[in-house]
């Protein structure tokens, strides 16, 4: 069976909320994203559990800071056993540079990505804190800075993945979120897609929530989406 290539959004308040739902879905379907809010309640007991249950773990921190302590916080990250973890790309280039360095004194360090572009963010939102250009502008001159940083991979959009992919290779990661099922409500995200068209695109990965963890039956959902890729 191929690896998944869905990752499923806890964005939960708490743990039990969290473990109540991973017991509902299939870890050789998809693997879990755990974020700020989430960790914060329940920290690193809760990725353990988690793990334990078989599922691969993106720990979705976006680490932004001076690259001392990023460098720092990736390796206590490396050491939960995760599958993958995040930075900011807009932290630059030495941060980046340092937490590349400091995981790969490990033998088997997780997936280290960058997040680009937050997708809530519009144009007027981007011209408002000083970044010119479009969108994909912004997010192919952060992708290839990352990519020089010798990272695995950037977050950004299904209206990037496809310049990305020509612009980067085959080998560089392309995780997607704002996937939403064709007929689904679009809720806070600006640049949104398809989980059929997200692949077509490029991307490897897609991290979807709400359309999997509300609803009424999350295996079931997460099964008609996996079709729906595999059918694209």
């Amino acid at each position: 069976m191929t690896e998944p290539r869905i990752i499923v959004a806890l964005d939960y308040p708490d743990a039990k909320s969290a473990l109540a739902l991973a017991s509902r879905l299939d870890p050789k379907l998809c693997r879990l994203k755990v974020g700020k809010e989430l960790y914060t309640a329940a920290g690193p007991s809760l990725i353990e559990k988690l793990r334990g249950s078989g599922f691969g773990i993106f720990l979705d921190l976006k680490f932004h800071d001076i690259p001392s302590t990023v460098a720092g916080a990736c390796v206590v990250a490396a050491e939960l056993d995760v599958w993958m973890i995040n930075v900011h790309a807009l932290g630059g280039r030495a941060m980046m540079e340092s937490a590349r360095a400091a995981l790969s004194r490990r033998s088997a360090p997780p997936k280290l990505i960058a997040v680009t572009l937050l997708t809530s963010m519009g144009v007027t939102d981007m011209e408002e804190i000083g970044l010119s250009g479009g969108p994909q502008e912004a997010v192919l001159r952060l992708a290839r800075m990352t990519q020089a940083c010798g990272l695995d991979g950037v977050v950004c959009s299904a209206q990037e993945t496809a310049a990305l992919r020509r612009q980067l290779g085959g080998e560089f990661c392309l995780v997607t979120p704002g996937i939403r099922p064709a007929g689904a409500a679009q809720d806070d995200q600006e640049r949104v897609a398809t989980p059929r068209q997200a692949i077509a695109g490029g991307a490897d990965y897609l991290v979807i929530g709400r359309p999997i963890t509300r609803a009424p039956d999350p295996l079931a959902a997460l099964r008609a989406i996996n079709a729906e890729i595999a059918g694209g």
